[in-house]
């Protein structure tokens, strides 16, 4: 459990009070810091799981959360200052909830459940983290990014919209085949 890896996710979960008092303070240099340093860490604690073989259930179920964390708090808030657009916001939060009840769901019919993200879903948070972290570096460093950004908006909403599908087509699937398992 206490792998470095793992540790490293913990830090990215224990970033996440400080983006958001960045955000709420509107110290938008040190939120695009502190979230950058979150969106590192997320590609940097995966690659060293692989690397040093200590991958675990415990980081399998705590990466997620780790990126749910950071993503949706800093999400609606830049939503909230309107950085971002509301729509967008609120369809992460649906998207995520209904992937989120989907696992539930299948957990609860069958007892178990092994997290495993799809390569659409990997996509798509890691297009969520470069949205976000484009709107803040527009924002805190004014680096002439805004031309860019509602093409971005749109890409990454056609794939978080498209990844929250495929994971209900996943559920659907995998709930259909558990359910011709035992009645055989």
């Amino acid at each position: 459990m206490w792998t470095l890896p793992n540790l490293i996710t913990i830090a990215r979960i224990l970033l996440v009070p400080f983006i958001v008092w960045s955000l709420f303070e509107r110290d938008f240099v040190s939120a695009f810091w502190l979230f950058a340093a979150a969106a590192l860490s997320d590609l940097f604690d995966g690659s060293l799981a692989r690397l040093l073989d200590q991958r675990s259930e415990f980081g399998a179920w705590l990466d997620p959360i780790a990126d749910k964390l950071v993503l949706l708090s800093t999400l609606v808030l830049l939503a909230w200052d309107g950085l971002l657009p509301v729509w967008f916001a609120v369809l992460v939060l649906v998207r995520d909830g209904v992937v989120l009840a989907g696992a539930a769901a299948y957990r609860r019919l069958t007892g178990g459940l092994k997290v495993a993200p799809s390569w659409l879903g990997k996509s798509a948070v890691f297009l969520e983290f470069v949205l976000v972290s484009a709107v803040l570096a527009e924002t805190a460093l004014q680096l002439g990014l805004a031309d860019w950004l509602p093409g971005l908006f749109w890409l990454t909403a056609a794939l978080a919209a498209g990844s929250g599908l495929h994971y209900v087509w996943l559920w659907s699937a995998k709930t259909c085949s558990f359910l011709k398992a035992v009645r055989s």
